[in-house]
């Protein structure tokens, strides 16, 4: 026989259990991570903060100088030229991770991009960009989308206003793509 005291202790216990699961629901809702929490030490010194762009879709690419991709560069500089105006920040992030192709220092980076290509958007300083020793953003980023990560250079992440993952652009995606260009001015769009 069940008395009323356990029955009024078990009743309240199930109300906590729920509230507690609600309240750790909430909670996590509300510190999931955004892009804008990250900052990269950029080339010419300093630092670029994503926050500093909060509400603002962000392209985040993985560079480097000797890759057959580097020309996309001057796509990069195009979206840039096309949608910075309307509100677009793009990030360029060199990396060697990739076979090697970006072996030099901050002049040679700047060079290629800055001189050869015309950059005009941020350049980071060389980062990490794949496995246990990739830059905090890179590890977010593969969080969010373990099937997305970068495989090679001039891997595109499209941030959304929100501060989350919109789209993702392998290397084979050139910057002047229809659907690279689509994806921008949908979040542009957004408000």
């Amino acid at each position: 026989m069940i008395n009323r005291r356990t029955m009024i202790a078990g009743t309240l216990s199930a109300i906590g259990g729920a509230v507690s699961a609600r309240t750790a629901i909430a909670q996590a809702a509300m510190s999931r991570i955004t892009a804008y929490v990250f900052s990269f030490p950029a080339l010419a010194g300093g630092d670029i903060r994503l926050a500093d762009h909060a509400g603002r879709p962000l392209l985040v690419v993985n560079t480097a100088s000797l890759c057959g991709y580097t020309p996309q560069y001057a796509g990069l500089q195009e979206l840039w030229t096309q949608f910075h105006d309307r509100g677009l920040m793009i990030i360029g992030v060199p990396s060697n991770d990739f076979g090697g192709q970006e072996p030099g220092g901050a002049t040679d980076i700047a060079q290629t991009a800055q001189h050869q290509y015309g950059v005009t958007f941020p350049i980071t300083a060389k980062a990490v960009v794949k496995g246990a020793n990739a830059h905090p953003f890179y590890k977010w980023a593969a969080d969010a989308r373990p099937m997305d990560v970068p495989r090679w250079n001039f891997h595109k992440y499209l941030i959304g206003r929100d501060g989350y993952i919109a789209e993702v652009f392998p290397a084979s995606v050139e910057p002047s793509d229809t659907r690279v260009k689509t994806a921008i001015a949908r979040a542009l769009a957004v408000s």
